[in-house]
């Protein structure tokens, strides 16, 4: 029976590993497809003419070469991480650190509530520690590269020991009172858990615009002028309850652009990025792009998408697919908690701690499902946009997003052009040449 047993750990222990390397091969296949094809075109296709100068398609070119290496690299690292985890029994030792660190501050070490929350902040932060680096070379190396890079030394640290804080304020406190649902209640505990997360994703829906995201970037009220006039006429010939329109100074991070709406019900908000608008983007003198920004019909064609998705309902529908995964996550965890060898496959052979047997299941054994389901996702997500840009084409935007959509590629260094199979596996946005060949299309 023991030799069973142990069979039966090693086994569990063998087909997590081959799901994690054989998705990282798959991902790695297509990143290699997508380089060879930029390696080849190292001319600007004639596809892109009167689109990209051969000035810019070249610096895109090199940005998207050096983000794919950079992609690739960290894959493999993260991959071989999480590798040495499994094969290290590490989260048996994040429980017991979990556990020191409740007992530590005083609290008992036998309370499960609070023990997985040590565990949580320990897991978190030795994430951040390994991850660090990579995060500090992405934006100090790559980012400053290619221009895009705002932040200075001081600026980065602050800014991560400040995400680090919030997640630790944030984090511990919900999954305490998820392990709490799930230890009382009963058989349909899933049911329960899965009202607490809707609960919690709505009310954190209002506090990180209102609270969080303040803290990170300045958010001022549009200033009254012609953008701020033209963007409130938009909203209410379309009966868009528009309570409040923000720029926000995200230069100060980066010069990538966005913008996107939030709000429930009749407390709606628009939020601009400083550069996304030509009127507040600060363009860089030493730099032969000298033009960045949307002029005043390109942002409002921009926001006529995005408010396409607002009449469309495309944010409820993604919350509900949200549910959707969920639940798919929930109830395999739910029948598979109380499963024994699934803990000692990860080094728990006399506790089962419900946190761990999460971890297991969602992150680990639902790792396919998981990851088809984002695929369908994205395709999915791809529709979405399609639709909304059908929306903006529809108020008579058409040739005003067709200029905002390529002089937001040429802004951002977007590569144009992608391996069918790459782009169709990871992009929840059509790529550039698609969208443009859709809103040509006579209706």
């Amino acid at each position: 029976m023991e030799t069973l047993m142990i069979f039966v750990e090693e086994h569990i222990r063998f087909e997590i590993l081959a799901v994690i390397w054989l998705l990282y091969i798959w991902e790695l296949y297509l990143s290699l497809r997508q380089r060879k094809l930029m390696d080849k075109l190292v001319t600007v296709p004639s596809s892109l003419d009167g689109l990209m100068s051969a000035e810019v398609y070249k610096k895109a070119r090199l940005y998207a070469l050096d983000r794919n290496a950079y992609s690739n690299i960290h894959d493999l690292y993260s991959t071989i991480i999480n590798t040495v985890l499994i094969l290290t029994f590490a989260f048996h030792y994040y429980w017991k650190w979990g556990i020191m660190l409740i007992e530590a501050l005083g609290a008992s070490g036998d309370n499960e509530i609070l023990a997985s929350a040590g565990c949580l902040v320990v897991m978190s932060t030795v994430s951040f520690i390994v991850d660090f680096p990579f995060k500090a070379y992405n934006v100090f190396v790559i980012e400053e590269r290619h221009g895009f890079n705002k932040q200075t030394t001081k600026f980065f640290i602050r800014d991560q020991a400040l995400k680090f804080l919030i997640s630790q304020l944030i984090g511990p406190p919900f999954l305490c009172g998820l392990i709490w649902i799930v230890k009382n209640g009963g058989d349909y505990f899933f049911l329960f858990v899965w009202l607490f997360v809707v609960v919690v994703t709505l009310f954190m829906s209002v506090v990180y615009p209102e609270v969080i995201a303040p803290l990170f970037d300045k958010y001022s009220p549009l200033p009254e002028g012609e953008l701020k006039t033209k963007i409130e006429a938009l909203a209410a010939s379309l009966n868009f309850p528009l309570y409040k329109l923000y720029i926000v100074e995200g230069s100060k991070r980066s010069s990538h652009s966005n913008a996107y709406l939030y709000g429930f019900y009749k407390n709606k908000r628009i939020v601009l990025f400083d550069t996304l608008v030509k009127e507040f983007c600060k363009n860089d003198k030493n730099d032969d792009n000298k033009e960045s920004g949307c002029e005043v019909d390109e942002v409002l064609a921009i926001l006529a998408h995005e408010l396409g998705h607002w009449k469309y309902s495309h944010t409820l529908q993604g919350l509900m697919l949200a549910q959707i995964s969920f639940i798919m996550n929930f109830i395999p965890f739910a029948k598979l908690i109380n499963y024994a060898p699934m803990y000692v496959a990860f080094g728990f052979t006399n506790s089962q701690p419900i946190f761990i047997g999460l971890i297991i299941v969602t992150m680990y054994i639902l790792t396919p499902l998981n990851t088809l389901f984002g695929f369908l996702m994205t395709v999915n997500s791809r529709r979405f946009e399609f639709q909304a840009d059908a929306f903006g084409k529809k108020l008579g935007h058409a040739s005003a997003l067709k200029r905002a959509l390529v002089k937001l590629q040429k802004d951002n260094l977007a590569y144009p052009l992608f391996d069918k199979l790459y782009s169709g596996w990871h992009h929840n946005h059509p790529p550039l040449l698609e969208r443009l060949e859709a809103l040509d299309k006579v209706d």
